[in-house]
C-alpha cells in the first residue's frame, strides 16, 4: 500500500467516511490549486459536509502528515497574506503592514489570522510547493491572496484588465519597462516582496518621457505617493533579493476593488483555538509561553456543580467520582458539538470557550437538559449545574503548560457563574443582546429576567440576565 493509502486508512479511524472520502478524492484527482491553502469551510460547503467534522478531519490529517497547516496573517483591507507560519509562534510582530493598502494593523486572532491546509509534498507534489515557478496570475491566486477572498472563475482575464504591464524579474536582475500612463491612480506592486509605489497620474497629458525607478528588497521601503502626468514613462526595476520577483503596474480603480472585494468565510485562528479536536491534538504546540495574542471577541462559559461536597458524603467517593466523570464527558461532547471546547476543569467546574454567544447559550441549554436526564435516570437530584456566560475581548496565552485565556472577560464570566443557583443559566447583556442568542431564546419561548448586581472587582453596577 502507498504511503498516502496507509495514512488515509488511519484517517478513516477518526474521520467520518464522507469527509475522508472527499479528502481522498481531492488528493488523488483535484487540480493543483485545489490542494494549496485549502479553506476548510469552503471545502465543507463545496462537498456538502458538516463544518465541524470537516475541520476535525483536516486536523487529524495534518497531524498524520497528509497536509501541512499554515497560519496566515491577513490584511483586512485587500485580503492579502502579509505573513505566514507553521504555527502561531510565528506571530511575533506588534504590527503588520500591507504595502498594497499602505496600512498597518495590530494582529488579532478573530479575522486577521486564517488557518489553511496544503497537501504534503510527500503525498503529492503540486506547483505551489515551488511558488517561484508560478505565473503572475497563479502566484496572486495561490500565494498572495488569502482563502477568504472569493476570486472569480475568469480571474486571469480580470488580472489582464487591471495590469498595464508585468515582468518576471530574476534575482539580481534589472529591467526597464516603457509604458503609457493613463489618467488614473496607478500602483507598482510586487506580490513577492510586497514592495509598493503609488502613483497619482493626473494633470495635462505630456509627450515628454517621465522616469521612475524602484528597487525591490526584502524590506519594503516606506511608500510615498508620487505624482506624474498621463503619458509615457520609463520604469526602471531592480531586484536586490535572492529570489524571483513579479513586479507589475496596476490600475487601482473599480475592477481591482471589485476583484478583491468578494469575501467568503474562512477558518480563523480564534475558531481553531476554541475547537475541541485542535486542543486535544495540539495542546501547547501552537503558542510560546511568552506570547500574548489578542482576540477581540470570545465567549466564555463556566459551569459548577452545586453541592458536590454533600454529594461525595452522600453516595461515597467511588460513585461520586463516576458521576462527576460522566458529567464531564457529557459537557465535553456538548461543547464540541456547538463549535466550542473545554479549556480546563477546576475541581468539579468547567471553563469552555465558544466563537460566538449563540453557540454558548445553545450549549448551556443542552447541558442543563442533559443533567436533568442524568438525574432522572438515577432517580436522584445529584447533578445540579450552575452556568455563567460572558463575551468580550481576551488574550490567548499559555498557562500551566496549556493553551489558556487571560483577561477581565474571563474574570467576569467566572463571577457571573458564581451568581447562579442550581439549574440556573446567568448571562451578561453582551450575550443576551446577540442576534443569534435572541433567536434561540425566542424559538424556545424563554424569557430572560434582568438582574442588576455588583461583581467583585467591577466598580459599576452590572446587568445580568437569568435564563429560566
Amino acid at each position: 500500500m502507498s504511503e498516502d493509502g496507509k495514512l488515509l486508512a488511519i484517517l478513516r479511524q477518526s474521520a467520518p467516511p464522507e469527509v475522508a472520502d472527499a479528502i481522498e478524492r481531492v488528493i488523488h484527482d483535484a487540480p493543483d490549486p485545489e490542494l494549496n491553502r485549502i479553506n476548510a469551510l469552503a471545502f465543507a460547503a463545496r462537498y456538502g459536509l458538516d463544518e465541524e467534522k470537516t475541520i476535525a478531519a483536516f486536523l487529524h490529517a495534518a497531524r498524520l502528515g497528509l497536509f501541512e497547516m499554515s497560519w496566515n496573517v491577513l490584511c483586512p483591507g485587500c485580503g492579502g497574506v502579509m505573513d505566514e507560519g507553521a504555527s502561531l509562534k510565528s506571530l511575533t510582530k506588534e504590527e503588520y503592514c500591507c504595502g498594497l493598502c499602505a496600512a498597518g494593523y495590530e494582529p488579532t486572532l478573530d479575522e486577521m489570522v486564517e488557518v489553511t491546509f496544503t497537501v504534503s509534498p510527500r503525498i503529492r507534489k503540486i506547483a505551489a510547493h515551488e511558488p517561484d515557478t508560478l505565473s503572475v496570475p497563479e502566484y496572486l491566486r495561490q500565494i498572495f491572496w488569502s482563502s477568504g477572498v472569493d476570486l472569480p472563475e475568469d480571474f486571469e482575464s480580470r488580472i489582464e484588465e487591471i495590469v498595464l504591464d508585468s515582468i518576471e524579474l530574476p534575482p539580481g536582475e534589472r529591467v526597464i519597462l516603457s509604458l503609457q500612463l493613463p489618467p488614473a491612480f496607478v500602483i507598482v506592486f510586487d506580490p513577492v516582496t510586497h514592495a509598493t509605489q503609488f502613483i497619482d497620474v493626473k494633470g495635462e497629458p505630456t509627450r515628454e518621457r517621465q522616469n521612475l525607478s524602484m528597487i525591490l528588497t526584502e524590506l519594503a521601503p516606506e511608500n510615498r505617493t508620487l505624482q506624474l502626468q498621463p503619458g509615457p514613462v520609463r520604469l526602471l526595476l531592480e531586484n536586490h533579493t535572492k529570489r524571483r520577483t513579479l513586479p507589475a503596474v496596476w490600475i487601482a480603480d473599480d475592477p481591482l476593488h471589485d476583484l478583491m472585494g468578494h469575501r467568503r468565510p474562512f477558518l480563523t485562528a480564534k475558531r481553531l483555538l476554541t475547537n475541541q479536536t485542535f486542543r486535544d491534538l495540539y495542546r501547547t504546540d501552537t503558542l510560546d509561553v511568552d506570547q500574548r495574542l489578542k482576540i477581540t471577541s470570545l465567549t466564555f462559559l463556566f459551569t459548577d456543580l452545586k453541592g458536590s461536597t454533600e454529594l461525595y458524603e452522600r453516595v461515597g467517593d467511588l460513585v461520586a467520582y463516576d458521576l462527576v466523570r460522566e458529567h464531564f464527558r457529557v459537557l465535553n461532547e456538548i461543547a464540541a458539538s456547538e463549535s466550542g471546547a473545554v479549556v480546563k476543569t477546576i475541581g468539579d467546574a468547567v471553563m469552555a470557550t465558544f466563537p460566538t454567544p449563540d453557540h454558548a447559550v445553545a450549549a448551556a441549554l443542552r447541558m442543563r437538559e442533559a443533567m436533568r436526564s442524568l438525574n432522572e435516570q438515577r432517580g436522584q437530584e445529584d447533578l445540579l449545574l450552575k452556568i455563567g456566560i460572558h463575551e468580550g475581548p481576551c488574550l490567548a496565552v499559555v498557562l500551566n503548560e496549556r493553551q489558556d485565556y487571560f483577561g477581565q472577560t474571563v474574570n467576569i464570566a467566572s463571577r457571573v457563574q458564581n451568581l447562579a443557583a442550581s439549574r440556573s443559566i446567568f448571562a451578561t447583556d453582551a450575550v443576551v443582546d446577540n442576534p443569534g442568542t435572541r433567536g434561540i431564546i425566542e424559538t424556545q419561548g424563554l424569557r430572560p429576567m434582568l438582574k442588576k448586581t455588583t461583581l467583585r472587582g467591577i466598580n459599576s453596577e452590572f446587568s445580568v440576565y437569568e435564563i429560566p
